[in-house]
């Protein structure tokens, strides 16, 4: 079987079962969406915050980027494509949440993390996940005895907690922060285990989630 035929496949089994299943959710759907929850997430194909939190169409708004970044507010005019997206989502949606949401052996990390040690990354990778340089310069320096896997996990969690902050730079989000309440959330996924780890934001810290 070819790609193409994979995806066509895939989506014949799509309409066998869960369109099927939705059509009047579907057929809702068209007239507009109204998502309660916006999600930053990893391109990562491991990863699908749908699937993680078996979410029906329509409820979650979802921009999913290298390493799941949000980079901090600027004023100009150039192409900013997760920013739009949190603008649509916040101003348009007025989404009750922004969850940033991270995921064990991150590729766009591990960039972050060699570009630290001095090897060069790519053209297009290099400069977005610089990003979170500052949670990789931090994490360097307090883990410095720490092994390369152990402190690019921690740079995992740490660039979640750069990026919430930056999430509060945007003007539109603080006003909707103190207007009406948005929330601001942090996750980590962890591939291996299939386990979800949720902020604790009075302790910055992510704790498993039960999964039952």
């Amino acid at each position: 079987m070819t790609p193409q035929e994979h995806l066509i496949d895939g989506y014949r089994q799509f309409r066998r079962d869960a369109y099927a299943s939705q059509v009047a959710a579907y057929s809702r759907l068209a007239a507009g969406q109204q998502p309660n929850t916006m999600i930053v997430a990893c391109c990562d194909s491991r990863v699908d915050p749908a699937t993680i939190f078996a979410a029906g169409p329509g409820e979650l708004f979802v921009v999913r980027n290298v390493a799941n970044l949000v980079p901090p507010f600027t004023d100009d005019p150039f192409h900013h494509g997760t920013s739009a997206a949190l603008e649509f989502a916040v101003e348009n949606l007025k989404v009750d949440q922004i969850v940033v949401m991270g995921h064990g052996d991150c590729g766009g990390i591990q960039a972050c993390m060699e570009a630290g040690h001095g090897k060069p990354a790519s053209y297009f990778v290099g400069p977005w996940v610089e990003i979170a340089a500052p949670a990789r310069d931090q994490v360097m320096m307090t883990e410095s005895q720490s092994t390369e896997i152990e402190q690019r996990r921690e740079l995992e969690r740490a660039a979640i907690l750069l990026s919430l902050d930056n999430l509060k730079t945007f003007p539109f989000v603080r006003e909707a922060m103190e207007a009406r309440g948005l929330k601001l959330e942090g996750a980590w996924f962890s591939v291996a285990e299939g386990a979800l780890y949720w902020l604790d934001r009075e302790s910055r810290e992510f704790r498993m989630v039960p999964a039952e």
